[in-house]
């Protein structure tokens, strides 16, 4: 009698397994596919410059504040170990942002401009004072300056409403409605007596209305109303008309000494000449230049790097303003193209009015280099909205814009 032969259970395959129910192996690999997927070279070249940007501002932040970090903390590498840890913030929520959907950064616009418009309404009562202006919520471990992130904010969320009435464009009761919302947001810093954030906010909100499409009439209004408002606000303080006199008069006694940190700067530019001191070799950032880390790093890059480095910080942000330019053609909504442009006007013009100020082309205003100066409220605001950018990049490179093709042409 023959014995029964039982065949043994066929395992699944593990193919039949990964398409039963994903594991943990599959999705992770999904998250590293979506991840590491290769982009477009528009992608790419935002995101090396952005990163060569900050990593060459940490190494400049770590020679222009040695000295004073030194005196003050009896540690040279005090603030150097902050902005390291701020640009390791910066870009991981800059990667984070990178990887999500437009439409999820849409859907919280709003929700994130009421958070930093409440952030800013408390600087004005708790808010902490530095060199004159209220900016600052300090926490105790860390300090925040939320209109960093207000600025970002107003973008996202007029970006939002315009792209929702678009097809309203024509009223001119929208565009007042977004001047209102952007005003207001510059109005709570202007509290603070913050004029150059507050002017930075201007040519960014101002000029994104006007790339969106604001009827010309309403331009020329801005512009008188800008007119009207700026002198009234620098005759608001005495330390700001004191500033912009001494910028007017540099010849004139300044018993106030309000041309020191300018001419001091100048002077950093000169002694670096063509090549520059060498690294590391600045004498002006031993105590001579206030906020040298900050407002006038760009001195100090001139004076270490001399003529040479200083034209290729200059280049960088042109090649930045390049890369907005060419991801802002491929967008394909109203809502990122509008993103895009306000970045781009607010990072390179920021950048612009820093470097102005060090050559003495405008009164000293407190600005900095972006992605350069020290500050982690300004570096992770940055990282921020340039990984909003690198989002609607990643989505113009999943959906390419196809033209249509004209009637009778062949396929």
């Amino acid at each position: 009698m023959k014995k029964s032969q039982v065949k043994p259970a066929r395992r699944p395959s593990a193919s039949q397994v990964s398409s039963a129910s994903p594991s943990v192996a599959s999705l992770a690999s999904r998250w590293f596919d979506k991840v590491f997927r290769a982009q477009s070279i528009h992608f790419y070249r935002l995101l090396g410059v952005t990163l060569f940007l900050v990593s060459f501002g940490v190494v400049m932040v770590l020679s222009a504040s040695s000295i004073d970090s030194l005196v003050a903390n009896n540690n040279s590498f005090s603030v150097f170990g902050k902005q390291s840890f701020f640009a390791v913030v910066g870009l991981g929520v800059m990667a984070l942002v990178s990887l999500m959907s437009t439409s999820f950064i849409r859907s919280k616009a709003k929700v994130l401009l009421v958070g930093a418009m409440l952030l800013q309404v408390a600087v004005i009562f708790i808010g902490k004072d530095i060199n004159g202006n209220r900016n600052w919520l300090d926490f105790g471990l860390f300090a925040i300056q939320p209109s960093e992130f207000l600025k970002i904010a107003v973008i996202l969320f007029v970006a939002s409403y315009l792209a929702q009435q678009s097809d309203y464009l024509h009223d001119r009761a929208v565009w007042v409605r977004a001047l209102v919302i952007s005003g207001a947001a510059a109005g709570l810093v202007m509290l603070g007596r913050d004029l150059g954030t507050v002017i930075i906010m201007g040519i960014t909100f101002v000029g994104m209305l006007i790339l969106a499409g604001m009827p010309q009439k309403l331009i020329n209004l801005v512009v008188v109303v800008l007119a009207v408002a700026l002198p009234l606000a620098i005759m608001s303080s005495g330390s700001r008309m004191g500033r912009i006199t001494a910028w007017m008069n540099p010849n004139a006694p300044d018993p106030f000494e309000y041309n020191w940190q300018s001419e001091h700067g100048m002077w950093a530019l000169a002694a670096g000449r063509i090549f520059g001191a060498g690294l590391g070799e600045s004498k002006m950032k031993w105590s001579w230049i206030p906020e040298v880390e900050n407002d006038f790093i760009f001195a100090v890059i001139g004076e270490e790097l001399g003529l040479i480095g200083a034209l290729v910080v200059i280049i960088l942000f042109v090649f930045l303003a390049f890369a907005f330019l060419r991801i802002m053609q491929r967008t394909q909504d109203d809502f990122s193209r509008i993103v895009v442009s306000a970045v781009m006007l607010w990072i390179v013009f920021q950048a612009l009015v820093n470097i102005a100020v060090v050559l003495r082309l405008l009164p000293v205003l407190g600005v900095p280099l972006p992605l350069i100066s020290a500050g982690g409220s300004s570096l992770v605001a940055n990282l921020g909205a340039i990984g909003v950018v690198l989002a609607i990049e990643r989505e113009n490179h999943a959906n390419p814009y196809q033209e249509r093709r004209k009637p009778g042409r062949r396929r």
